[in-house]
């Protein structure tokens, strides 16, 4: 399994990171150059892509190796992978020599089995590398290939730069390359870099633009302790926050940051979740909440431009609806790029590479209060049960409020409906599929109803903001305020509605 931490750098930054002491300081020798040109195959379908592996063929010194790379994961920028090499005498893939490293019958066996032959294969793109190499030893005795690739992924049709740091682990904790890092982090701007060279090459080779991703299917085992669900968990959300970074940094994806905001909504959800035997760290707290507001005040905009007027049916060209919407939508596009700075920067960079190391480090499993006279390892699948059932007591307490019609009891009804779906939605795999997913519905049916009453309440708010800012926009700002209220009475009975068919549904089992 190779371990590495990537990190990327801009290139006016390159000589300062050459400099940096602990470079010097813990580098056992010179650094090796090297020139590196690679070709990444594939079928013209990405069978391998489509199955989380990718294959190269290098050229490093007059000798080419090819070097299958699959499954694993990825972590603020930790990238732990499978991978299998072997020397080649020409530019071309040798499917036979790659069946025999790999365990036989195994997932990745079938996998270049299915190709049967390597016709089947041909160049999808390239990558021309200069590198430069450091052997590290730190003091805690890790040893660590610290390397600078500069260059670019190209096609026939376009490039990009390359432009990152590799730390790869060769022997020793993990933990340590975060530690060192967040050194390097002191005197050097660095970002995290989640995606490979080959999924960099694959979106320049299909033109993608920078897609808003959606969390991953989560499966718990009824076998797990607290511990390995927690980590599952929370790996789970700080994966759909990550794949999400791109987007954001661009300001040109509102889907992107959509789905950030929701990805730190459920970490939030999640380290509440687990509070009363985990507790994160105050620091990591504080910076989660700074990072969610950077996140949350550019997507109330968006909600306003593309949302909630679009709740507005009004054939009056005297109404111009038009004319909120893009004083809406210019918020927005300056608050995106709010967001955009914050996930570019330092701090940023800095928050992800602690979590991550916090995660991973054994401090929070050693340090855990009892819960109600059952220690850490107790099943998952009671631990889950005594949590759902105190997330509905919560939510049907709160709801008792809903006759009052009032947008504070409201709001709070809705809170509780999103934190309990959100928990609901972690353990689901530990239950019936069926009578899960028909509960999850009923709450998620709710919790959007009372989503879309919070977006008119919010929404009204943001119109007072645009009637203080455009003076000439505040005819038509009253009249709209006057029409979504009356909307939000209208939905008020919708609400009532849903809520009786969700507290007819029983906790799965």
């Amino acid at each position: 399994m190779e371990v590495e931490l990537k990190l990327l750098i801009d290139t006016h930054h390159i000589p300062l990171f050459k400099k940096h002491p602990l470079i010097k300081k813990y580098a056992q020798s010179s650094p090796v150059e090297q020139e590196q040109m690679a070709i990444y195959f594939d079928t013209p379908s990405h069978a391998l892509r489509r199955c989380g592996a990718g294959l190269r063929i290098r050229q490093a010194e007059n000798v080419w190796t090819q070097t299958l790379k699959a499954g694993g994961s990825v972590a603020s920028g930790l990238h732990q992978r499978h991978e299998w090499e072997s020397i080649l005498h020409s530019p071309e893939p040798d499917l036979y020599a790659l069946r025999k490293m790999i365990k036989a019958h195994g997932a990745w066996d079938e996998l270049i089995a299915s190709l049967k032959n390597a016709d089947q294969l041909c160049p999808i793109f390239t990558t021309t590398i200069q590198r430069t190499i450091w052997q590290l030893r730190l003091p805690t005795g890790d040893e660590i290939e610290c390397v600078l690739d500069q260059g670019n992924v190209n096609n026939s049709a376009r490039s990009e730069v390359i432009s990152e740091i590799e730390l790869e682990l060769k022997s020793g904790s993990p933990l340590h390359i975060f530690d060192f890092a967040l050194e390097l982090l002191k005197k050097v701007p660095l970002r995290i870099g989640n995606q490979s060279k080959a999924e960099r090459g694959y979106a320049l080779n299909m033109q993608q633009q920078s897609a808003a991703v959606k969390a991953e299917s989560l499966v718990l085992s009824k076998k797990m302790t607290i511990n390995q669900a927690f980590e599952a968990i929370i790996e789970n959300c700080l994966q759909q926050i990550q794949a999400n970074e791109a987007g954001v940094v661009k300001a040109d994806n509102i889907d992107s940051l959509h789905q950030m905001r929701v990805g730190l909504r459920r970490l939030r959800s999640a380290l509440d979740l687990f509070q009363e035997v985990i507790a994160a760290p105050n620091d990591l707290r504080q910076e989660l909440d700074w990072l969610s507001q950077a996140i949350s005040e550019a997507r109330d905009w968006d909600v306003l431009a593309t949302k909630t007027l679009e709740l507005v049916k009004i054939d009056d060209a005297e109404v111009d609806v038009e004319g909120l919407r893009r004083a809406a939508l210019s918020k927005a596009a300056e608050l995106h790029r709010v967001a955009a700075e914050a996930i570019d920067s330092v701090r940023y960079t800095h928050f992800a590479l602690s979590f991550s190391r916090w995660l991973k480090s054994s401090d929070w499993r050693e340090a855990h209060p009892r819960l109600k006279g059952k220690d850490i390892e107790k099943r998952l699948k009671l631990f889950s049960k005594d949590t759902l059932k105190h997330d509905q007591q919560r939510l049907k307490k709160r709801g008792r409020q809903f006759q009052e019609a009032d947008s504070h009891a409201r709001h709070r009804v809705r809170i509780a409906a999103k934190k309990m779906h959100y928990d609901t939605e972690f353990f689901q795999s530990l239950y019936a599929s069926k009578e899960t997913k028909e509960y999850i519905a009923a709450l998620s049916d709710l919790q959007d109803k009372l989503g879309l009453l919070n977006d008119i309440t919010v929404g009204d708010g943001l119109l007072m903001e645009i009637q203080k800012d455009q003076s000439e926009l505040s005819s038509v700002s009253n009249f709209i305020r006057g029409y979504l209220a009356a909307r939000a009475a209208e939905d008020e009975q919708k609400v009532k509605k849903l809520w009786k068919k969700f507290k007819s549904k029983h906790l799965p089992k």
